[in-house]
């Protein structure tokens, strides 16, 4: 067996673990069945690789997501470790020559879906393969209790029966203590080895705010302006919401990509890869963005509205501040979207699934309109219980971004001053913050014994990195990326960057210093990094990159060729909804004159003369009053044109 810590360094580059790391690794390489509940971020995927890697025999990972797969498997590879997955877009005879390599012992690593688990073909080859133990990723899908319930999830019962003398591991990043104890039973983990880590994250600022209308867009533009070139997420809760603020944005002049479900595959991969490496810093999303997202230097997180559960939101807001610096993690929800998720609810058929949304519901409007601390609120939800009751990372402690005081209309949280608690105004922080105390975990049959947070004080941060610098070997790494077709990461992490930008190294030696270069990654990529340094030196700089045309000047152009909203839209991969909504501003502004054809003339006056006869504050009013047939739409174009013909500013 390989000897862990030096399997640390020669793989991962790291000299130490991270806090539990090697007492869950010993207990997996010991043989113990394990249940390990860590934020993310907190190096849960190290635990069941490095086990693989020093034991000499194959962990097989159960995950939910090819896109996980794929990325985990791509990291891997880059380290020199053999992994291979199984899934239903692979070639048949690529996933014969992987069954066949496995029963040989050809990998440490074996990715499977659970439904690719369940079937009786996959467990009998299995019964071949030299395996470790199984390591069961996400687990928290497994329960009904759990905010991502997958049913298929609920096959992996049967892998204690299957397969008897085999460990099993779980790894979640988000369970209370219902969803910890369906997970123990579900699995049928025998004496299991429990480790819990903090559920504070004492680097993320939680900050809520009540808005009304659309207010949002200018908190969500004053926000991209504030966290000016470092990576932020904006989640919304429609596919038409994110494609009005990526089009809001871009004509703002911040680029920004879309990321929902009902986008082809390709692009979806497409659209992250880009924010991944950095080639643009503003990624809107649904909630089908995120999981396994492996991106550390994430500055901020942003909700447009309230999600479903405390847990949902936990775990998005989580994917801000990876990196152990400070980050914003910033819920804007207006009183509809409780109305919005009541009315959801009610529409369940199955009682008992109803009964757990409802609960989830009201902690989620607890979090939201409590004046209570909000790490504490999400630690007490976890069953952690700190010892502590004020955090100084929240605005209910008084601490919220600068950002957030600029004013704005349409803000409700302006007109109502519920906190007492003095406003610290200040910019996105850059190191992170003293922490007084590091709150134990949670008591209770699933509590393990984290070991003690090591946390770096202001006075010991390491010193900025060249900023010119880093953005040049950045260039550097996605060219790289760009070569592999991998994720910016995959190549060098931020932290591995910034750490290259301080020490500078000239030679192998001074490079497997840097953090996290092993030897693998220090033989890849060594000659081209000390290529770049040296070019630098000489005074080499990144390339400026070209700016390119926004949403509204693109429509605009687009318009000038002649072309229909419906063909906009098919060319800019909008909803016509999302084309339209553009088109208007493009009235308002004068930029683009208003066309008869786009709603037909009759159909033109019929709109406008209810419109001047019932105002044009309330769309649905105007639409009540049409025929069933008039779309909102061609209402918000007529609307547009009549308010510029009398001055009014749409």
């Amino acid at each position: 067996m390989l000897d862990i810590h030096q399997a640390l360094k020669k793989y991962w580059g790291y000299d130490s673990f991270r806090p539990m790391q090697e007492r869950i690794i010993q207990s997996l390489m010991d043989g113990h069945d394990a249940a390990v509940i860590m934020p993310t971020g907190g190096g849960k995927s190290l635990c069941y690789q490095l086990p693989a890697l020093a034991l000499g025999r194959t962990v097989l990972v159960v995950s939910p997501l090819i896109a996980l797969m794929q990325d985990q498997m791509a990291q891997l590879a880059d380290m020199g470790i053999p992994a291979a997955m199984l899934n239903s877009t692979q070639p048949g005879d690529e996933q014969r020559a992987v069954t066949r390599a496995a029963t040989q012992g050809a990998f440490r690593l074996l990715y499977l879906s659970p439904e690719r688990l369940a079937r009786e073909d996959t467990v009998a080859w299995l019964e071949r393969v030299p395996l470790a133990l199984f390591a069961i990723d996400e687990a928290h899908c497994i329960s009904e209790w759990g905010h991502e319930f997958r049913p298929e999830y609920r096959q992996l019962a049967t892998l204690r029966q299957n397969f008897p003398d085999i460990p099993i591991a779980a790894f979640t990043a988000s369970a209370t203590k219902r969803v910890r104890h369906d997970i123990l039973d579900q699995l049928r983990l025998r004496d299991p080895h429990k480790y819990i880590a903090s559920f504070h994250r004492a680097n993320l600022r939680y900050v809520v705010e009540e808005c009304a209308g659309n207010a949002h867009r200018q908190r969500i533009l004053q926000a991209a302006r504030a966290y000016s070139g470092q990576s932020i997420i904006v989640y919304a809760p429609t596919i038409a919401l994110v494609e009005e603020l990526v089009d809001f944005l871009g004509n703002h002049d911040i680029p920004a990509v879309p990321y929902n479900g009902q986008m082809d595959a390709a692009a979806r991969r497409r659209n992250q890869e880009r924010w991944m490496n950095d080639e643009v810093r503003v990624l809107v999303g649904t909630i089908a963005f995120g999981l396994g997202i492996n991106k550390a230097a994430v500055r901020a997180v942003i909700h447009t509205s309230l999600p479903k559960s405390i847990e949902q939101y936990y775990q998005e807001a989580g994917r801000a501040g990876r990196d152990g610096l400070p980050a914003d993690c910033v819920l804007l929800w207006q009183p509809r979207d409780a109305g919005l998720l009541a009315y959801f609810i009610d529409q369940l058929q199955d009682p008992q699934e109803k009964q757990r949304a409802w609960q989830r519901y009201h902690a989620v409007r607890r979090f939201a309109e409590s004046d209570v601390c909000r790490h504490l609120q999400i630690c007490n939800h976890f069953g952690q219980t700190p010892k502590w009751t004020r955090c100084d990372m929240c605005d209910v402690c008084g601490n919220r971004p600068s950002w957030l005081d600029e004013p704005i209309v349409e803000s409700v949280a302006k007109k109502k001053k519920k906190k007492a608690a003095p406003v610290v105004a200040t910019p996105p922080p850059k190191r992170p913050a003293p922490v007084r105390e590091s709150p134990q975990s949670g008591t209770g049959a699933f509590a393990g014994r984290p070991a003690a947070r090591v946390v770096k004080s202001v006075a010991s941060a390491p010193p900025p990195a060249d900023g010119a610098l880093l953005e040049f070997l950045k260039e550097w790494r996605r060219r790289t990326a760009q070569r592999a077709a991998v994720p910016a990461y995959v190549v060098l992490s931020d932290a591995s960057l910034e750490d290259l930008c301080r020490k500078r190294p000239s030679n192998l030696r001074e490079l497997l210093a840097v953090f996290g270069f092993g030897e693998r990654k220090a033989e890849m990529y060594g000659g081209e990094i000390f290529s770049a340094l040296e070019a630098y030196r000489k005074g080499a700089r990144a390339e400026r990159q070209e700016r390119q045309a926004s949403p509204a000047e693109e429509t605009a152009a687009l318009l000038a060729e002649g072309k229909s909203l419906e063909e906009i839209a098919r060319i800019r991969g909008r909803r016509l909804s999302t084309v339209v909504e553009v088109v208007t501003e493009l009235i308002a502004d004068g930029r683009v004159e208003y066309r008869m054809d786009w709603v037909g003339e009759s159909r033109h006056e019929e709109i406008a003369e209810a419109a001047r006869r019932l105002g044009t504050d309330r769309l649905k009013t105007l639409k009540d009053a049409l025929p069933p047939d008039v779309t909102y739409e061609e209402l918000r174009l007529v609307v547009a044109w009549l308010k510029r013909e009398t001055g009014e500013r749409p």
